[in-house]
């Protein structure tokens, strides 16, 4: 990829992120990366084209982000707490902005974008990535099930994370998903449900 096209994705990743997709222009984009208007359109013709080399961008991210946790975690449990603890590892953007791949989720789902299942491709990640840790746990009957509460914690604790910016709420989540967590290991017949363990 060009070096001026990886920046131009770079910048609007970080600007969607931050201002959300519907309010950041191109002018905004172009100065960013610090080129001309002219050589901006040389690269990107469309902001939906952009949009689709973001997700593309995010996707590739947090694929080589699991693959990581695989090699430095050594069993399951260990890997889910890596993606649990991710809302302390970025607490500080999540706690101004929130979760990326929720927001734009959100957004795109707000104007009914085509690109909006484009980007939930990032959520199918995660899930099925965590589907196989709560399988090779033991989990097998309700590893999807599992791996929807932990999604689904993720998501409601950096909103709130956003809303009160609150470190010390989080860290509390953060732990009562860990001893949930480690609730699972001792019982690996698959016997646990995620409703009302919390």
């Amino acid at each position: 990829m060009h070096v001026t096209q990886a920046a131009i994705i770079e910048c609007a990743d970080e600007l969607f992120y931050q201002q959300g997709f519907t309010h950041t222009s191109f002018a905004q984009i172009a100065a960013k990366v610090g080129i001309s208007r002219g050589n901006f359109y040389h690269h990107f013709k469309t902001k939906d084209a952009i949009l689709d080399a973001v997700i593309e961008r995010r996707l590739e991210k947090t694929r080589h982000m699991l693959k990581a946790w695989e090699g430095k975690s050594n069993t399951p449990a260990q890997r889910v707490r890596c993606f649990i603890k991710i809302l302390t590892t970025n607490w500080s953007s999540i706690r101004l902005y929130g979760c990326p791949v929720g927001t734009l989720s959100t957004e795109l789902g707000k104007l009914d974008h085509p690109q909006r299942k484009h980007a939930g491709e990032v959520f199918t990640v995660f899930k099925d990535w965590l589907v196989h840790q709560f399988v090779a746990m033991g989990q097998q009957t309700l590893a999807e099930e599992h791996a929807l509460h932990v999604l689904a914690f993720s998501q409601g604790t950096a909103t709130l994370a956003s809303t009160y910016r609150d470190k010390s709420f989080v860290d509390r989540e953060i732990e009562r998903m860990c001893q949930w967590l480690q609730s699972l290991e001792k019982s690996p017949a698959g016997s646990h449900s995620t409703k009302g363990d919390r």
